[in-house]
């Protein structure tokens, strides 16, 4: 698992001297809201935050997010953000490349939120994109 924090740029590989980039950013926002959202559910098991991008959408890609008790060493990856544990999987990785979880909770948005500096257009809703 790599040990991501929302204040640092980088991510602990689980050795002391190697570190890598941090593939995406998830805000302190997010992350309590996750937390709270896991609370309100009562969980009995561990869940984690999925992150993916997956077909979709009148632009081609669309980010999904759900709480997922599964995780497979084979085909994802582990990050833990500010005590929440994100699920990406490997493919998903190439285009979340640079992204920001946020969550946004006023008049005008409310919600989690995915920005992405891959994105080359977006749809006009901006709900999907095109890479």
């Amino acid at each position: 698992m790599s040990g991501c924090s929302t204040n640092e740029t980088t991510c602990s590989t689980g050795t002391a001297t190697a570190t890598q980039a941090c593939p995406m950013t998830v805000s302190k926002k997010a992350t309590d809201k996750v937390k709270a959202i896991i609370a309100e559910n009562d969980f009995k098991d561990r869940v984690y935050l999925r992150v993916r991008v997956q077909g979709g959408g009148c632009s081609g890609f669309q980010n999904k997010l759900d709480l997922d008790p599964n995780y497979n060493e084979k085909l994802d990856q582990l990050y833990e953000f500010d005590g929440v544990g994100v699920v990406v999987d490997k493919r998903s990785l190439l285009y979340l490349q640079g992204a920001t979880i946020d969550f946004h909770d006023d008049l005008n948005k409310s919600g989690f939120s995915v920005t992405n500096p891959n994105a080359k257009s977006t749809c006009g809703c901006g709900s999907s994109y095109s890479v």
